[in-house]
């Protein structure tokens, strides 16, 4: 279970990167959107894993070359240097809910489809 620590270092650094993100543009990532879904920190806050949301799905491979994890992180450090003694290390991970819903939806609409022609 994560500390009240950790849970506060991984929303201010939600926050921040999501602002860092936002201020690069959707032309750095290839015209995809980036959501910062969250950020997992390790109990000694040396490590955070990153869940990005990447819309549209079919940009995946394009943002994941694109994601630069040296250049966040320095950029992260220069906004947390007098919150944080050490900036994490990042490792991303992308969140595939959207995929699921879409999935879901696909399906509704054949069986509400199949169910109109009867």
């Amino acid at each position: 279970m994560a500390t009240t620590r950790q849970l506060k270092v991984g929303r201010q650094l939600q926050k921040d990167l999501g602002e860092i993100i936002q201020r690069q543009g959707m032309a750095a990532y290839g015209g995809a959107m980036l959501t910062v879904m969250g950020v997992e920190v390790s109990p000694d806050l040396s490590y955070a894993k990153v869940v990005l949301s990447i819309f549209p799905a079919g940009k995946r491979a394009a943002v994941q070359a694109a994601l630069n994890a040296k250049r966040l992180r320095a950029e992260l450090g220069r906004r947390v240097k007098d919150q944080l003694r050490i900036v994490p290390e990042l490792a991303f991970s992308i969140d595939t809910s959207l995929d699921y819903v879409e999935r879901i939806e696909a399906l509704l609409k054949e069986v509400n489809v199949g169910s109109s022609e009867e």
